[in-house]
């Protein structure tokens, strides 16, 4: 008889529950993020002030080519998941109940044998990229003067009224962003928590979309008003928020995919049980 080959976590299918939680939801996300950040801050403040000063290192290197920093700026919130993923690891051994780790701890998770992290990271890498690009391209192409600066983008972009440039930059933006934010919203934690492939974290992702229409649009727009709030505060309130939404969209991923240890209950964290099923409803109160 051959020996029983090793149970893994084979892409696609990754026998997952994906839950479905209720609209609200996604604000009890960023009161369990915001309580992580107080108990664990060094290793978030310290990504947020990297964030920030990358925000400003843009700004100094594009300040006067408006037409380049505005898709910049936009692309970081498609490369943002990525940025947080060391912080997913200060949020797991939190909820665990142990305590928080030390910055070396944290930054392991960048191990050079992850593969996967650093394959998903150059698929962000590069759609960011492709953004950028199609950005300054509608700009540079349709706007009848050069933007230069803010002023420029609102008088030749915003305010043009022969032709809806901006209204065409924002859809693009949206039909290029929103499978990003399909394929991410839970997928960088599963791949830090889980020894699957990436083609199963991205799969579960789209799984919670589609199970949580409503709750993962409004935390989409969470997402963007916040990072919008922290750019346009001269991008010093990244600091707090970056670590925030981070330690948050770990609390939104253990909420919509149930957790598959042995030791754990089916589908709840803390000791609830769940039917087996595709899609479960789920209202219960994580840590």
């Amino acid at each position: 008889m051959k020996p029983a080959a090793p149970r893994t976590c084979a892409p696609p299918s990754c026998d997952l529950r994906i839950r479905s939680v209720n609209l609200g939801r996604p604000l009890r996300w960023l009161d369990l993020g915001a309580r992580d950040l107080r108990r664990c801050p060094g290793p978030g403040l310290l990504h947020g002030a990297a964030s920030a000063a990358f925000g400003l290192a843009l700004l100094a290197l594009a300040g006067d080519r408006f037409w380049l920093l505005a898709g910049a700026l936009s692309g970081f919130l498609i490369v943002a998941p990525l940025v947080a993923t060391a912080l997913y690891e200060v949020s797991r051994r939190l909820q665990a109940g142990g305590a928080g780790p030390t910055l070396a701890q944290v930054l392991a998770v960048w191990k050079p044998r992850d593969a996967r992290l650093i394959t998903f990271g150059a698929l962000l890498a590069l759609a960011g990229t492709g953004w950028v690009l199609t950005s300054a391209s509608l700009i540079t192409a349709f706007a009848p003067q050069p933007v230069h600066h803010p002023m420029d983008f609102l008088r030749h972009v915003v305010l043009r009224e022969d032709l809806p440039l901006f209204e065409i930059w924002l859809v693009l933006g949206g039909v290029m962003a929103a499978p990003v934010f399909a394929s991410t919203v839970v997928a960088l934690p599963m791949l830090l928590d889980r020894p699957c492939g990436v083609l199963a974290a991205v799969l579960a992702s789209w799984r919670v979309v589609m199970a949580n229409p409503g709750a993962m649009a409004l935390w989409a727009t969470i997402l963007m008003f916040w990072s919008l709030v922290g750019m346009l505060t001269g991008m010093i309130g990244l600091v707090p928020i970056v670590p925030w939404l981070a330690h948050a969209s770990w609390h939104a991923y253990r909420d919509l995919v149930a957790p598959q240890a042995p030791d754990e209950a089916e589908g709840d964290p803390h000791g609830g049980r769940h039917r087996h099923s595709d899609v479960t409803p789920w209202h219960g109160k994580p840590d």
